[in-house]
């Protein structure tokens, strides 16, 4: 199977493509600078060059774009068609107390992290952005939300009820 992995900030995207089964990243990188006309795309595929390029990448969804066509370069991809990505793993930082692991993302899923959004004011949008552009150019990929707070559901309630009232906690 080949996951591509997906961190999306609110002005960079970094990634890396891994073959689960020979444990391999097969290319990894970052596109630098969204929204701006000085934007960098860096990738390095395994055993080749690393290249850098320098576009208008004007929002995630271009980003996207953009990943998955270096993706398929001829002379810089490691991939000849989409269809070989398998599924596509984005790390959220936020999923309130809704998630306690990894989850297929579908419609409930999105609603929760747009419901959790000011938990993580500035990490969830952009995770939310990375999720919406990714559906567009990969409609028919399996996607998979992997949250920060799902590590630490295990903690004693001691440990997670910060030094504050319990009223805000609940709140």
């Amino acid at each position: 199977m080949k996951v591509l992995v997906l961190n999306c900030g609110s002005s960079s995207i970094k990634y890396q493509f891994i073959d689960t089964v020979a444990k391999t990243a097969l290319a990894k990188g970052m596109v630098e600078r969204i929204g701006m006309s000085s934007a960098v795309l860096t990738h390095q595929p395994l055993d080749k060059e690393k290249i850098k390029i320098v576009g208008e990448i004007l929002d995630h969804s271009i980003a996207i774009e953009y990943v998955i066509a270096v993706l398929l370069s001829p002379n810089h991809g490691v991939i000849k068609d989409k269809s070989e990505i398998d599924a596509v793993g984005h790390r959220v930082v936020h999923g309130g107390e809704t998630f306690s692991g990894s989850v297929l993302i579908t419609d409930q899923v999105m609603k929760a992290l747009k419901d959790n959004i000011e938990l993580a004011p500035l990490h969830n949008p952009p995770n939310i952005k990375g999720i919406q552009a990714t559906k567009e150019h990969l409609p028919n990929t399996p996607q998979v939300g992997v949250f920060d707070t799902s590590f630490h559901v295990k903690m004693p309630p001691h440990a997670f009820l910060y030094g504050i009232p319990y009223e805000l906690y609940k709140k």
